[in-house]
């Protein structure tokens, strides 16, 4: 199944925090990526996700079955919101954007 979504993390993130986002990303299932390229980020069966910093948040897109994204992206949002101490989700349910300098 394709998904293609925004989360409300803004690309003017501070250094620090950016760090623990990179954590986040390495302890979800199906980490196989380095660094934020052209390269897939999450491997698996059926499974071929990326991400990229954009101007409407970070992007995530890819194929992943249903059944694992339905438990794979609430505990990324989780993973993210403890972590960022705000309220991780996509800007277009509502979830405000934090802005840093």
């Amino acid at each position: 199944m394709e998904h293609d979504i925004n989360l409300n993390i803004h690309y003017t993130i501070l250094k620090n925090l950016w760090n623990k986002v990179v954590e986040v990303f390495h302890s979800m299932p199906y980490w196989s990526g380095n660094d934020c390229n052209a390269d897939v980020m999450w491997t698996g069966d059926d499974i071929e996700l990326y991400y990229s910093i954009e101007s409407g948040g970070i992007q995530i897109t890819g194929q992943m079955p249903y059944e694992t994204w339905r438990k794979w992206y609430p505990d990324l949002k989780r993973k993210l919101t403890d972590v960022l101490g705000y309220e991780i989700g996509e800007p277009e349910d509502g979830y405000d954007f934090k802005y840093w300098d």
